[in-house]
């Protein structure tokens, strides 16, 4: 087991009506707000009204900034960064999902930056400074909620980079699983992918001694695939979407990750996809995370026969290690196809004729990965793997 330290300082209220308090968690962070959000589904759905109502009867000042797409641009963070400035905002309300929260966080951390924000997406700039952010979550997925972590788009060069702070970790998120109950089914199946995908980049480490966080990790895996059918027969399950949207926050919420040294080569090779093609997050690692396997599992054959026996249920053969392995991998595939997820380049609908270039973005600034270290030609199999 790895050093490590751990200390997670979001604070997460959890269930049925929690947003309708919201300002009182903001007291004593913020008194000018910046309601960030997403499309028209927080106000179809009666959310925004809420919201609102919250922060009004507790006196605290707001402006909006709605449009956040999935993949968040860039443009709309420079947006939002001098609605800010001019405002004098001094917290940030994220209501959404993962994109939401992500471009809050790089409006936060823009704010007070005198130079370009995406210097900070580019590692030419370390986050010293950020507005605090709150949450509340309208979609169990990328656990953007409670982790240091921003993903953004830059549309020029279809560029998706990351950044990394403890700076930019929420001061609070709401959970309440009644908020999913609207959610179209694509995006319950594209939470679920990228909460298990989450997963699976702590899972498969080359650390020895890990035994404790692989039972965490397993169990959360069990979580997922067992509440994920039950949700896409009965979309108002409370128990059952209840268990997917705790999974997804603690999933990425840094637990499940100490004391062991996490892959995440499927992030940046996905990355690559969305960025390019504008597809969902979790749909492509539901098509990239399979390939990976295919291509790496020799690397360690042990930990994959550990994850089909204690994840899938396959049977051990200690004296066939290798064809339980990749039993294990035809069952994650196999779960992905039964409950609508692609697994293909094809059913995301990419061409093969930019393989090459997604490969030489994919490495740019080095190999990716660290279960084995990936470079160009390495990443360019696993498309080819996916297609």
């Amino acid at each position: 087991m790895e050093n490590f330290v751990f200390q997670n300082t979001t604070k997460i209220v959890f269930g049925k009506g929690t947003e309708n308090h919201v300002a009182n968690e903001i007291k004593g962070l913020g008194k000018n707000v910046l309601l960030h959000y997403g499309g028209g589904s927080i106000k179809k759905y009666g959310l925004y009204d809420r919201i609102v109502a919250s922060l009004k009867e507790a006196g605290l000042n707001f402006v909006e900034l709605g449009g956040v797409q999935p993949n968040p641009r860039l443009s709309l963070v420079y947006k939002g960064i001098e609605l800010c400035r001019e405002n004098k905002i001094d917290f940030i309300l994220a209501v959404g999902g993962g994109s939401v929260i992500d471009s809050a966080k790089a409006i936060a951390i823009g704010v007070p930056y005198q130079g370009d924000v995406w210097d900070f997406y580019t590692g030419k700039a370390q986050v010293e400074e950020a507005l605090p952010i709150g949450v509340v979550l309208t979609i169990a997925a990328a656990g953007s909620e409670s982790s240091p972590g921003s993903v953004i788009t830059k549309e020029e060069g279809e560029l998706k980079r990351d950044c990394l702070s403890d700076l930019i970790r929420p001061k609070f998120a709401i959970l309440n699983p009644e908020l999913t109950y609207t959610l179209p089914e694509e995006q319950t199946l594209y939470g679920a992918a990228d909460i298990m995908a989450h997963l699976m980049e702590r899972y498969f480490t080359q650390t020895k001694d890990v035994d404790f966080t692989d039972r965490l990790l397993e169990g959360a895996l069990k979580t997922i695939i067992k509440n994920l059918p039950i949700v896409l027969k009965d979309p108002q399950n409370y128990g059952a979407r209840a268990q997917i949207m705790w999974a997804g926050t603690v999933a990425h919420g840094d637990l499940l990750g100490t004391g062991r040294i996490g892959d995440w080569a499927s992030h940046n090779i996905e990355h690559e996809l969305s960025g390019i093609y504008d597809v969902a997050h979790g749909a492509g690692l539901a098509v990239i995370f399979p390939a990976w396997m295919k291509y790496v599992y020799k690397e360690n054959i042990a930990r994959f026969a550990q994850f089909a026996v204690r994840v899938w249920d396959v049977e051990a053969d200690f004296n066939n290690l290798e064809e339980v392995a990749l039993e294990g991998i035809r069952r994650i595939e196999n779960f992905f196809k039964s409950v609508g997820l692609p697994v293909t380049l094809g059913e995301l609908g990419i061409p093969e004729d930019k393989l090459e270039l997604m490969a030489e973005k994919c490495t740019e600034r080095g190999p990716v990965g660290n279960f084995k270290k990936l470079f160009k030609e390495d990443v360019l199999k696993i498309y080819r793997l996916a297609i």
